[in-house]
């Protein structure tokens, strides 16, 4: 039989990987981590976990919605970044 525990500890680990390294992927691996969690706690009658995890469900999608209609953009440095020694002298 299927062990949602482990299942569920191997997607927590591979998505925090794939959100810290700026992936997409890693809020859609959340999303389903966090449904079975509220699989397991209904099986296991702790119900205090489904209301965190549909929260947790609602930040993943409006997350992975808004990495993903985002532009990429090429980074443009501003005045204030540029250097003393390009500044023109007065």
């Amino acid at each position: 039989m299927l062990r949602l525990d482990y299942l569920s500890c191997v997607l927590t680990i591979a998505s925090t990987v794939l959100v810290g390294r700026r992936y997409w992927e890693g809020w859609a691996l959340a999303t389903v981590n966090s449904v079975i969690i509220c699989i397991i706690a209904v099986r296991t009658a702790q119900f205090g976990f489904v209301p965190a995890n549909v929260f947790c469900i609602a930040m993943s999608v409006i997350n992975l919605h808004s990495w993903r209609a985002a532009p990429t953009e090429t980074l443009k440095p501003s005045t204030a970044q540029t250097s003393v020694a390009s500044r023109p002298q007065p």
